[in-house]
């Protein structure tokens, strides 16, 4: 009986840990963080740093157009965006923002929540150095 406890909890702290990564590529920091959201939702976080700015975008395939998605972008704790945006065509939607780029890492998370409850979250952290 203590295993299935056991494993479950271990599987709740998985899913509730945030995904992060850093890479670098091409001269700038760069993260790239691909989450499933469920109901058959992905998204990807994309976040490159370059001339003191961190570029960000946020994509989400939900296959239906016309969606409303509530979104929120935090950079070091603190809403940086938030807005409603609706999928276009193919269900696709796409949220670009500019952030300036602090001293050392970078914690970029959004959040988002669309129809019938679904909810995405991606966390990418930029090394800074």
């Amino acid at each position: 009986m203590l295993r299935p406890v056991l494993i479950l909890s271990l599987v709740l702290v998985a899913l509730a840990a945030p995904t992060s990564a850093s890479a670098k590529h091409g001269g700038g920091d760069e993260a790239r963080i691909e989450a499933t959201c469920g109901s058959g939702v992905s998204a990807e976080l994309r976040a490159k740093a370059k001339d003191g700015a961190i570029a960000v975008e946020l994509r989400i395939d939900s296959r239906r157009s016309g969606e409303r998605w509530r979104v929120v972008l935090v950079h070091e704790r603190r809403v940086a965006w938030r807005g409603t945006v609706r999928t276009r065509g193919g269900g696709d939607l796409r949220v670009r923002r500019t952030l300036p780029d602090f001293g050392g890492a970078d914690e970029i998370t959004t959040l988002a929540s669309g129809p019938r409850g679904v909810r995405c979250q991606a966390t990418a952290v930029l090394s800074g150095s």
